[in-house]
């Protein structure tokens, strides 16, 4: 089994699907953080972006990636950054206007606690809201749920769309889309309605079949900051992934 904590990261192996002078989209590797937290002193998707721009002279102090969305560190998939702040504030000022179409492919385990309507109905939406613990772990907070000092639990409102794919007895590969953008929001929704996904030991999976989160963004589509044109990039999840 490979230990996540020796992984190498580096610009020969980077997966850059689309550049131009206003945005950079990237297929991030699982294992790799989004943008560095303070206090960081690993290898993040914007420092390896930024060393592949500047080795061809592409950086100054206004031009350069700029967030405008995470990915979990263990996530994997198609991740989009803005190359100048004013393009930036655009995309994050117009985000539900811009971005058409975000979709997540996960392999989730099937606990004896899963919820039946998912498995009958096929297509729903889980609309739970959501807490963070002492570890910032997002999470669905119970109802009498309460603060080491008796207060109410701070929650806020979390919408994902799923469609079960197909299962068999042990696991069920789900599509999502995400109606809001929390923390951690697709593993606290599915874990709190028995399918934890496969790999994530914070949401209570007790089985880790390909060494990672089995949670892949696999689809970004969005009209271009600058230009206004639809854009669309898809990256299919690993096909181990597949129940039939």
């Amino acid at each position: 089994m490979s230990n996540k904590n020796t992984k190498q990261f580096c610009p020969s192996n980077f997966d850059i699907l689309y550049q131009d002078q206003w945005i950079v989209v990237i297929n991030k590797p699982e294992g790799l953080l989004s943008v560095p937290y303070p206090g960081c002193s690993q290898k993040t998707a914007i420092n390896i972006l930024e060393e592949i721009m500047r080795k061809k002279g592409l950086v100054n102090s206004k031009h350069h990636p700029f967030a405008v969305h995470r990915l979990d560190r263990d996530t994997s998939g198609v991740m989009m950054f803005a190359l100048s702040k004013s393009i930036q504030q655009k995309i994050m000022n117009n985000w539900q206007k811009m971005v058409t179409e975000r979709l997540y492919r996960c392999l989730s385990e099937i606990t004896k606690n899963a919820d039946l309507k998912i498995l009958e109905n096929h297509d729903g939406i889980i609309s739970d809201e959501l807490a963070k613990n002492a570890h910032h772990i997002g999470y669905v907070p119970k109802n009498n749920d309460k603060t080491k000092n008796g207060r109410q639990i701070k929650t806020v409102e979390a919408k994902t769309h799923y469609h079960l794919i197909e299962k068999n007895k042990k696991y069920a590969l789900f599509e999502l889309e995400l109606e809001t953008g929390k923390k951690n929001q697709i593993r606290a929704h599915l874990a709190a309605h028995g399918f934890p996904i496969a790999g994530d030991i914070q949401h209570r999976a007790t089985t880790n079949p390909f060494d990672r989160l089995c949670l892949h963004a696999r689809t970004l589509e969005f009209y271009h900051p600058q230009t206004n044109e639809k854009m669309k990039f898809e990256v299919p999840e690993p096909v181990e992934w597949s129940l039939r």
